[in-house]
């Protein structure tokens, strides 16, 4: 797939709904009859043995897309209750109608807090697009109760208790195994907690029209990794290396070489024509020993800096960096310098000190750095990371990469993209900086800042993801390297 893939929000989900139940004959049942059948289909499809099936049904029309599942799950002969809570009978009427053709098919209806009977795959149809609070009472014991009986989960359009605006859980939430999504994508789905919650996602067009679909505002956009060759051509026969960048990574203070290292390398595995270390004197030799490719110069004052600033296409800074004098000195030289810089680390902690509008920079911060930045708690920023990112992008007048599940790079003024690459194994030290070479390589062989940052989080994640088939504990930042120079040279797209 070469197509950044649209995301929507819960308003142009809604209206997309409306459009596309106005043009059926049916009408809005005809769309919920469609949503019920693509999701047992889904199901048959995950779990083809399963013969004993619970569905969870809310009162509104996520629920009716529960009855509608069950009916056909009885249809074909399985074992199947439905199970509500005594104040969630059907209220809209669509889902009275859903569950009045269930029941008159001889379907069971039982009322929690009923035990579950066993069962070989639980349904949840609870609230999906309904719900952006945390769940309270009755519906919070509820979901405890799916979460904790054993068969797996299936989830429709949402699990229930995430909120699909920001991608957060407010308080309990349903975790399913594998969510399928109605007619779009969520963007809320694709990051944070949405992303942990909802497993395995796929999407059920449900016939809408392609064109009505393509007329809907998306509010983000997702990276697939068939997407690098978009950015990453092959080169010219008589191309040289002073084409494919000069990078120049500045940090490594006294017992913090490696961190400089591992941005260096990443540069060089992918592409970089020539890559610079400014660094403290006694890293010096241990960095030419690991990476001979890397020109090594021992810098210990702001006049060491000056020479290979000037010569540099793209800046690296913040690995390894301080927060010390040392620190402090080179990084106001980096931003005075001119030059498109991506900033990490210990760089983003000195500028949440005394923040600044950057520029033509990149920056990578995870939510912790990110929370400093825009002086709020981690916990807001996890709680609405695209809100949290393009504030920042907007304050910092700069590209922002907001690390973590669901990778967020922001621009102001354009929608935000989310990485769909990466995985939880990479939660380890040296990622980041492992980040920033890669990043600052592609802005040197000629990319803009967004479409850098953008080619950049998702190779690396991509590069996380080969890395990780061996295990996803104990992957450390530099068994990345391996993959990258593979990765960074994909087949030409259109």
């Amino acid at each position: 797939m070469t197509a950044l893939i649209p995301l929507h929000g819960v308003a142009a989900a809604r209206t997309l709904d409306q459009q596309a139940s106005a043009r059926l004959a049916g009408g809005a049942f005809e769309l919920m009859t469609r949503a019920g059948q693509a999701a047992w289909a889904c199901l048959q499809s995950q779990w083809p043995q399963a013969r004993r099936i619970t569905v969870v049904c809310g009162p509104g029309n996520n629920g009716g897309d529960g009855y509608v599942l069950a009916r056909c799950a009885l249809q074909a002969g399985c074992e199947v209750v439905v199970v509500h809570l005594e104040a969630h009978v059907p209220q809209t009427g669509l889902a009275q109608r859903a569950c009045t053709e269930y029941v008159a098919m001889g379907g069971r209806v039982e009322l929690f807090p009923e035990a579950f009977p066993p069962a070989d795959v639980m349904v949840d149809a609870l609230f999906g697009l309904g719900l952006s609070r945390a769940p309270e009472g009755e519906a919070e014991q509820l979901i405890a109760a799916i979460n904790a009986q054993p068969a797996p989960v299936f989830a429709l359009d949402v699990p229930s208790g995430i909120d699909p605006r920001r991608g957060s859980a407010p308080g309990i939430a349903v975790r399913a195994a594998h969510t399928l999504e109605f007619i779009v994508r969520h963007h809320g789905l694709h990051t944070g907690a949405g992303l942990e919650h909802a497993g395995v996602l796929s999407l059920a067009g449900l016939e809408v029209d392609k064109e009505l679909v393509s007329m809907s505002a998306p509010s983000a956009q997702l990276l697939s990794p068939g997407l690098l060759g978009r950015w990453l051509r092959p080169r010219r026969r008589d191309a040289h290396k002073g084409e494919s960048g000069r990078v120049l990574c500045i940090g490594g203070d006294l017992g913090h070489g490696g961190a400089i290292l591992m941005t260096a390398e990443a540069a060089l595995r992918t592409g970089s024509g020539l890559v610079s270390v400014a660094t403290r004197q006694a890293h010096v030799t241990a960095l030419l020993t690991r990476r001979p490719e890397a020109m090594v110069h021992a810098v210990e004052s702001s006049q060491d800096l000056a020479p290979l600033l000037e010569t540099a296409d793209v800046i690296a800074i913040g690995p390894g960096l301080g927060q010390q004098d040392w620190g402090r000195a080179l990084l106001r030289m980096a931003l005075d310098a001119g030059k498109p810089l991506v900033l990490d680390a210990d760089a983003l902690n000195l500028i949440a000190a005394k923040p600044r509008a950057l520029g033509d920079a990149i920056v990578t911060p995870h939510p912790g750095e990110a929370a400093r930045l825009l002086g709020r708690a981690t916990s807001a920023v996890q709680a609405d990371r695209f809100e949290a990112a393009t504030t920042l992008a907007a304050q910092l007048q700069a590209t922002v990469v907001l690390k973590g599940a669901g990778t967020l790079v922001a621009q102001d003024g354009a929608l935000p993209r989310v990485v769909a690459a990466g995985n939880p194994g990479m939660a380890t030290g040296g990622m980041g900086d492992v980040l920033t070479g890669v990043i600052a390589s592609l802005r040197g062989q000629g990319l803009s800042a967004f479409d850098a940052a953008s080619a950049g989080a998702l190779l690396h994640g991509m590069a996380g993801d080969v890395a990780a088939k061996r295990g996803q504990r104990g992957l450390l930042a530099t068994d990345l390297f391996d993959a990258l120079p593979a990765l960074a040279n994909p087949e030409p797209v259109t």
